[in-house]
C-alpha cells in the first residue's frame, strides 16, 4: 500500500515504515505528525484519487531528527566585467517515518461540514451587488459628453463651405 501525499509544499510517495527528508516541520523530535492532504491512494492495485484530496484519508508520521542538508555553493560570474559572487546554503530538513496509511477517519470532513451558510452571509453579497447598481449617475454624464460632439461636427461642416469657395 502506497499513498501520494502532500507534506510541506511538496507531494511524495510514501509506504509504512518510511523514511524520507522533508522540509523543516514543527514539532519535537520524537512528536508524531498527521498529513491530511493525501492525493491518491493504491491498495493492492484498488487506486482511490482524489478531486484534489481523499477526504478522510490520513498519513501519520513520526519525527526522527531534525537537521540540515549538505552545503549547496552557488557561484555567479559575468566573464570580462569583474563580477564574481559566491554564495551558500544549507537547507533546514526535518527526518520523519512512515507510521501508518488510512483512507477513513481524518478530520477534514468534519471541518467541511462546520462551515453552513447563514443568512447574514447571503445577504452580505447582495448588499455589496446593489452597490454598484446604483451607480449609475455615471452613466448619465457619458450623455452629456455625447450632446457636446455634435456642434463640434457642425464645425467642420463649415470648414467644407469654406474650402468650397
Amino acid at each position: 500500500m502506497y499513498a501520494i501525499v502532500e507534506i510541506a509544499g511538496q507531494q511524495f510517495k510514501v509506504e509504512k515504515d518510511q523514511q524520507l527528508f522533508v522540509h523543516r516541520l514543527e514539532g519535537k523530535e520524537g512528536a508524531k505528525v498527521s498529513f491530511d492532504n493525501v492525493l491518491l491512494i493504491d491498495n493492492k492495485g484498488k487506486v482511490n484519487v482524489g478531486a484534489p484530496v481523499i477526504t478522510g484519508a490520513n498519513v501519520s508520521a513520526k519525527i526522527l531528527e531534525h537537521l540540515k542538508d549538505d552545503k549547496v555553493i552557488v557561484f555567479k560570474k559575468k566573464r570580462r566585467k569583474g563580477y564574481k559572487v559566491k554564495n551558500g546554503h544549507r537547507q533546514y530538513l526535518t527526518k520523519i517515518q512512515i507510521e501508518g496509511i488510512s483512507e477513513k477517519g481524518g478530520a477534514k470532513p468534519a471541518a467541511k461540514k462546520a462551515e453552513p451558510k447563514t443568512e447574514a452571509k447571503a445577504a452580505a453579497p447582495k448588499a455589496a451587488a446593489k452597490a454598484p447598481a446604483e451607480k449609475k449617475p455615471a452613466a448619465k454624464k457619458a450623455a452629456p459628453k455625447a450632446a457636446a460632439k455634435k456642434p463640434a461636427a457642425k464645425k467642420t461642416t463649415k470648414k467644407a463651405d469654406d474650402s468650397a469657395k
